[in-house]
């Protein structure tokens, strides 16, 4: 159930935007699996826009029209929306967004939910646009974790290879299928170790022979695909690149989750 108080926002053009805060969650959205969702999230039409009032960034929930695929909602991060950080470059965070979601894909793991980059039609300008997961909010890493360690292995060799510097509890989520799923990954791929997760569970613990073909395979692509390495070069930067590569073959060559750093290895707030 959704309902909504107004408040003028970012501007665009020159003019405000006036949107709404959001109170409540869609309880429906268009399914992950669906096979065109991508080309889904770059052309439907905005309906509603809601402010999700949390974070230092804005973020907006998005109501979204489609002539085949009916109503869905995404989540939409501007690029005019980000507050400026002085350790990631200025401008760049909702393309980490997506390269998380390409590598996700590129791992065959299916961590991100299915996200893109668009302007088009769009109140604040080009941002990341992200399918909304159905989910319930009061669970987290937390109250999910126990008897999902398969799972949760995988999310956090994931942020090890992105270099998550942001990995809340929050930013894990159970959708209505149990498939767990995380997001929130604008603070990822900096040159610099930065890892910074509630998810320090594993450390000292072997990595799964399975993930580390994984990550073995993904390594080899980012110098054989010529496709995978423009797109990701297209998103950050030749540095950054080139140290997602060294991760690569850092976990390959270690085969061990890594144990907390003695600089701030917790995100906060932790959920």
């Amino acid at each position: 159930m959704l309902t909504t108080k107004a408040s003028p926002i970012i501007e665009s053009g020159g003019a405000p935007i006036t949107t709404r805060y959001v109170r409540g969650m869609p309880d429906q959205s268009w399914p992950p699996d669906r096979p065109d969702i991508l080309d889904v999230l770059a052309e439907a039409e905005p309906v509603e826009e809601w402010l999700l009032a949390a974070g230092s960034n804005y973020v907006f929930l998005l109501k979204l029209a489609h002539p085949a695929a009916g109503d869905g909602y995404a989540v939409y991060k501007p690029q005019r929306g980000e507050a400026p950080l002085y350790d990631f470059a200025s401008g760049s965070l909702y393309k980490r967004e997506y390269a998380s979601y390409v590598v996700s894909e590129a791992l065959g793991w299916r961590i991100v939910p299915p996200t893109v980059v668009r302007e088009r039609g769009l109140s604040s300008g080009v941002g990341a646009l992200q399918l909304f997961v159905v989910h319930d909010p009061a669970q987290h890493y937390f109250t999910l974790k126990d008897g999902r360690e398969e799972v949760m292995r995988r999310v956090a060799l994931f942020d090890w290879l992105t270099n998550n510097a942001d990995r809340k509890g929050g930013h894990c989520l159970l959708d209505a299928q149990g498939r767990i799923w995380g997001i929130d990954q604008g603070l990822t791929f900096h040159a610099d170790d930065k890892l910074r997760t509630v998810i320090w569970d594993f450390q000292d613990t072997p990595v799964p022979d399975d993930l580390l073909e994984d990550v073995r395979r993904f390594g080899e692509r980012l110098l054989t695909d010529a496709d995978l390495r423009a797109r990701l070069g297209e998103l950050l930067s030749e540095r950054e690149l080139a140290c997602l590569r060294e991760r690569a073959a850092r976990i390959v060559a270690s085969g061990v989750f890594p144990p907390p750093p003695p600089w701030r290895p917790y995100p906060w707030p932790m959920i």
